[in-house]
């Protein structure tokens, strides 16, 4: 396991303020409430080593297969409809959504290997991500990546908690399958538009793997 360069600061800014608390908390509790010092360590300490599993980077064995569209995230499937995207495509795609709770890993993966035809970041709102409005309201950024004829949609979606998308595609790309294209921090969800008549893969309630998950055959 490894710690993702979006976690540096945040982690680096935690130890400060792990360090800090406890040092105040037990120069000033440790002769009168010394279970109470010990307390704030155990409590700052698990929020400490949670910020730092939040940026893990498990090592696993990536899927790797050109007729495949593998799962972009970590999570749950909670989403899988018809729906019209107004944003690109303008008519009707099949769309599998992934809620990504504050646990799960939040690094993003290219479901398909080729060339990013779109990448366009939206400023908007934070509903909980598991709200529908949330695909085309909330904060956002939406991907497309075309493979051979067909073209994929995917969305990185802002939720209650998260506050920040990284994104590091651009238009003219070449990417590769499962190679890491961005990170959403604390607590998000990962759209997929697919055409209509996609075979896929996984059910409702589902939990997948980024990088690891078939989602869907091409």
């Amino acid at each position: 396991m490894t710690i993702h360069r979006e976690g540096y600061k945040s982690i680096a800014i935690g130890a400060l303020f792990f360090g800090f608390i406890n040092i105040i908390s037990f120069y000033f509790l440790s002769a009168s409430m010394v279970w109470l010092a010990w307390t704030i360590f155990a409590v700052t300490l698990f929020v400490f080593l949670f910020l730092i599993s939040f940026f893990r980077i498990p090592n696993r064995k990536l899927t790797i297969d050109d007729k495949l569209i593998i799962a972009p995230a970590d999570g749950k499937v909670v989403v899988i409809e018809e729906t019209f995207d107004e944003e690109y495509f303008k008519t009707k795609r099949l769309q599998v959504s992934i809620f990504m709770s504050p646990a799960n890993v939040h690094v993003n993966r290219n479901p398909v290997s080729g060339e990013v035809r779109y990448s366009q970041y939206h400023k908007g709102k934070y509903l909980v991500a598991w709200n529908p409005k949330s695909s085309t309201e909330n904060e956002r950024h939406s991907v497309v990546i075309k493979k051979d004829d067909t073209e994929i949609l995917v969305k990185q979606i802002a939720g209650a908690l998260a506050k920040r998308i990284v994104n590091y595609l651009q238009a003219g790309q070449k990417v590769e399958q499962t190679n890491e294209f961005g990170f959403i921090k604390f607590g998000s969800r990962v759209d997929l538009l697919l055409p209509v008549g996609t075979k896929v893969n996984v059910e409702l309630d589902q939990v997948v793997k980024g990088g690891v998950t078939v989602i869907a055959t091409l």
